[in-house]
């Protein structure tokens, strides 16, 4: 039998360690029961956050924000 595919009964006792083999390796691993297969186990994908474009639709603008506002402010305050 290929080390991807176990059966239940052997999945059940070493559950924990299976996980951790997958988790290491990266490869699914395929359960069966009655040489049928009904589960599997998966590495998570881990998603590559990206810093442009991350806060993209967060901000609303309400007025305009070209014009003057015809407001004195002094720089050098």
């Amino acid at each position: 039998m290929p080390s991807n595919i176990i059966p239940a009964g052997e999945f059940k006792t070493h559950c924990l360690q299976i996980m951790e083999t997958v988790r290491k390796t990266g490869k699914k691993i395929t359960i069966t029961k009655r040489n049928v297969p009904i589960a599997q186990i998966a590495p998570i994908e881990k998603k590559q956050e990206q810093g442009f474009g991350k806060l993209k639709g967060t901000v609303h603008i309400e007025m305009n924000i070209i014009d003057p506002i015809h407001e004195n402010w002094y720089a050098d305050s």
